[in-house]
């Protein structure tokens, strides 16, 4: 690559539970690598979706929703959050245009005192609140912090996410591409598939079961050039969960499958066979030796 300005870095999405962190990381990269739904602590690691155009490329690190941690696996993800603001080159504190500041926020502001990097107010959600109201809901962060900007957006319906893209390439140092220009993420196909079919269940079961599920893709084999055959435990605390994501008659593990084999395949191209396994562990958020093995590593914090 030629061009001698060429702008590259990383960049930390922080911010509350449910402020649409991964709907903006998927809108900036065009498709789909960190999962979304209406379930707090949907993400669990640092995922890194990467943007790349003929000026720059940014590598985003979507954090985890910060929270007052209750288990090994809460405490994992704070540590998580916070280390990835020791390495990159801007934060974007997101905050939701529909709430009002509260002490999540509060708990972020403190931490990002100690950040030295450019820090972006992202108020996200502005679609779904009257303009005239606008003003109202920055004043009540915009003395927190010395903000480099304050960007309006709406990640769902890509509002402004251009002029904050185009802010960002601003400050970034110039360097390299660090990524070839069709990848998206730096997570093993793996890391992803798991992600994928938790999605689907975070989706499709009601609430006592998302925050104990964990996925184990035990095996992806290529039976040829176009097809391949995936293996998967979806991991629960309570034998209760696993009838719930098992169904009736097997009902609702298929329309997980289901569901989760469409995400697959339009993300490698490829035709996927699925098969999906409900293990019980019990407390397994709360086993150091269960974290590591469904991909909760000391190395990612």
């Amino acid at each position: 690559m030629d061009n001698p300005n060429y702008k590259s870095g990383f960049v930390a999405i922080i911010g509350r539970p449910n402020v649409g962190k991964s709907t903006l990381l998927n809108y900036v990269v065009g498709q789909k690598v960190a999962i979304m739904s209406n379930v707090a602590q949907t993400t669990r690691n640092k995922i890194q979706g990467i943007y790349t155009s003929p000026e720059a490329q940014i590598v985003f690190i979507d954090t985890p929703g910060i929270h007052k941690p209750s288990t090994k696996l809460g405490d994992f993800m704070e540590k998580s959050a916070m280390s990835a603001l020791d390495e990159v080159d801007a934060v974007l504190f997101v905050v939701s245009a529909t709430e009002k500041r509260g002490p999540g926020d509060d708990f972020i502001i403190e931490r990002l005192k100690k950040v030295s990097q450019p820090i972006f107010l992202v108020v996200n959600k502005i679609d779904q609140v009257n303009p005239n109201d606008l003003p109202e809901i920055v004043s009540q962060y915009k003395d927190t912090l010395s903000f480099k900007d304050i960007v309006p957006i709406s990640a769902l319906q890509g509002n402004n996410v251009n002029n904050l893209i185009n802010d960002l390439i601003e400050i970034l140092p110039n360097g390299p591409q660090y990524y070839p220009a069709d990848q998206v993420s730096d997570h093993p196909e793996r890391f992803v598939i798991a992600e994928m079919i938790r999605e689907k269940v975070f989706l499709l079961t009601r609430q006592e079961v998302p925050h104990s599920v964990a996925v184990d893709v035990t095996s992806v084999k290529r039976e040829d050039e176009n097809h391949l055959h995936i293996s998967a435990n979806i991991i629960v605390e309570r034998p209760g969960q696993k009838g719930i994501i098992i169904g009736k008659g097997g009902k609702m593990l298929k329309k997980i499958g289901t569901m989760a084999r469409q995400d697959i395949e339009r993300l490698l191209g490829d035709k996927v066979f699925l098969q999906l396994w409900v293990k019980v562990v019990p407390d397994w958020r709360d086993k150091s030796a269960m974290l590591k093995d469904y991909g909760y590593r000391n190395k990612d914090y």
